[in-house]
């Protein structure tokens, strides 16, 4: 008799689930959909060389432009969805994201590739990577930590079936047709569930999650004036601390880090002699290691504090670079590959969790952007400067060692910033109008 009622309460649970959660599962749906095209990049620089004969650095430059296009207009994804609501904001990337990828399908030129997949993708990309996990922050006063690690592993366990799946679907099809499917079901997937994903819980009436335990009321949407007067006032104040000049730094270098080891990997492999089907697991392999640190780094972060933490993934990612200049045979690759995968996962989970220790329940769209910013500007920096390096030297040897000390500078970085134990800000809303401030607490007869 005790397995039915078992039964029931589970089902129960998961009728009464708090609509945060359901957040969680459309964000990580989003952000697979959105950017698996840009992590499997490296597949695609191999494809595209075979296909249209196209140097090394001039496909490259297709990812470079991107990630500067969606880095610089990263602080305006912010500060729009700040300002007028961040669902709105990714219907535009909605649209922009199904254009792109029909466009891409059409490619004989490389100056279509840096127009379709460079801007087009670009602008998509800037306003889906900051609107999607903000929303997610915004939804959750309590365990943050829990909710951005589900989606972060969530994230990396999807990406290591979807980079596969894209090297099949390449084989399977020609260049037109895979991009046809890509649009039309990604798009398909990405406006169905725009429908139900809402960029705060004033706007279904319901608090974050957590915010009960304090005997708080649901609050109405603010309005585009009061929200345009709120982001202003905390950005000034955020532009106060150390953290706010700090966390972009931070960020651009782990990036750089990563991202010569993301772009240039697989290609690095098959120079070794490894086949592109064998190569192609690397991505499969880092992503699937990323998936236990980015669960566990968050709820970390969230429990023992950001900065330390951080700092040591950042170390862990910047070491597994090592590795490189003594791999030959597949199964070599696949060991780098398994320990970079610890160090990418844990060095880009945490932010979300720092940025509400540093910043609390503010904002934060807009110095999210910024900080984005500074990451695509070291994605796209990274990339250009492995290709060059190679196309110089005919070795990655150089690459690797600029990996290396960009994530040691990040990890040092963050040593500068403040202590994560309390809130730099706390009284921000001060300098508000009183109609502009957060209701306070109900207060308990």
């Amino acid at each position: 008799m005790a397995e039915p009622n078992l039964v029931s309460r589970t089902v129960s649970s998961v009728a009464h689930a708090h609509y945060a959660w359901y957040i969680v599962g459309m964000a990580t749906t989003l952000q697979l959909t959105t950017n698996f095209v840009s992590q499997a990049f490296a597949i695609l620089l191999v494809v595209m060389q075979d296909s249209f004969g196209w140097s090394l650095t001039a496909i490259v430059l297709a990812y470079f432009f991107r990630s500067i296009i969606g880095a610089m207009l990263a602080p305006a994804a912010g500060l729009i969805g700040d300002r007028y609501g961040a669902k709105k904001v990714m219907l535009a990337g909605a649209v922009c994201f199904v254009g792109g990828m029909l466009l891409l399908s059409t490619i004989d030129q490389v100056w279509q590739l840096y127009l379709y997949y460079s801007v087009v993708l670009g602008i998509a990309q800037a306003l889906f990577r900051v609107n999607i996990p903000t929303t997610v922050a915004a939804w959750f006063k309590t365990r943050l930590g829990l909710a951005v690690g589900l989606q972060q592993s969530a994230g990396g366990m999807g990406a290591s079936v979807l980079a596969p799946g894209l090297a099949i679907l390449l084989s399977r099809t020609d260049w037109q047709t895979a991009f046809l499917i890509i649009g039309v079901v990604g798009g398909a997937i990405i406006f169905a569930l725009l429908a139900f994903f809402h960029g705060e819980p004033a706007d279904r009436g319901k608090l974050p999650y957590g915010a009960d335990e304090n005997g708080e009321t649901p609050a109405s949407p603010f309005s585009g004036a009061v929200a345009k007067i709120r982001s202003r006032v905390f950005l000034k104040h955020a532009k106060q601390t150390r953290a706010f000049w700090f966390l972009p730094l931070v960020h651009h270098l782990g990036c750089i880090g990563h991202s010569i080891v993301m772009v240039h990997g697989v290609f690095y492999a098959t120079t070794r002699g490894v086949s592109l089907e064998a190569a192609t697991f690397i991505i499969s392999i880092y992503s699937f290691t990323s998936i236990a640190s980015r669960f566990m780094v968050p709820i970390l972060a969230d429990r023992l504090g950001a900065k330390g933490v951080m700092a040591m993934f950042y170390f862990i990612q910047g070491v597994a670079v090592l590795m490189l200049f003594w791999t030959q045979a597949p199964w070599q690759f696949f060991l780098f590959a398994a320990v970079f995968g610890v160090g990418f996962g844990g060095e880009m989970s945490a932010f979300l969790v720092v940025n509400r220790q540093y910043f609390g329940m503010g904002p934060v769209r807009t110095v999210f952007g910024i900080q984005t910013m500074g990451s695509g500007l070291g994605m796209a920096l990274g990339g250009l400067v492995g290709s060059m390096i190679y196309d110089v030297y005919g070795s990655y040897n150089v690459a690797w060692i600029v990996s290396l000390i960009a994530s040691m500078g990040g990890m040092f970085a963050i040593f500068m910033m403040e202590s994560t134990k309390r809130v730099l800000i706390p009284d921000w809303e001060q300098s508000l109008p009183e109609e502009a401030r957060t209701p306070a607490p109900a207060s308990a007869d």
